[in-house]
């Protein structure tokens, strides 16, 4: 989910369907990690898709991914909340809990729920 906020309010929801990567295929190969030299332009098509957003809050997220996010100007909150709504309720409130230990790498992705 994208959303639109303004003056602390959010004024729009959009769905984003990530189509640009193996993750969101539901697949986590990690052949594009072991490579030194892929860093972020592995991740192009999704930093190109999300080059609208300021932050992404999400469970989980691969280790490149949490530095290529930045790199692109984008910050990145790692939370253990499940309900997008209330995620971004509480990053406007300035009280989502983040917590850098739900960085992954494949083969290992947080538990849900």
């Amino acid at each position: 989910m994208v959303y639109s906020v303004q003056a602390q309010a959010v004024q729009q929801r959009e769905f984003r369907a990530n189509r640009m990567t193996a993750h969101g295929q539901g697949e986590c190969q990690g052949e594009h990690h072991a490579d030194p030299g892929a860093g972020h332009l592995s991740h192009g098509p999704i930093l190109q898709a999300l080059d609208d957003c300021k932050v992404v809050i999400a469970q989980g997220m691969g280790r490149r991914m949490v530095e290529d996010f930045p790199r692109s100007g984008i910050q990145v909150f790692l939370t253990d909340e499940t309900e997008a709504d209330r995620a971004v309720e509480l990053w406007l409130a300035g009280r989502l809990q983040a917590d850098p230990n739900r960085m992954c790498g494949c083969g290992g992705h947080p538990p849900r729920g």
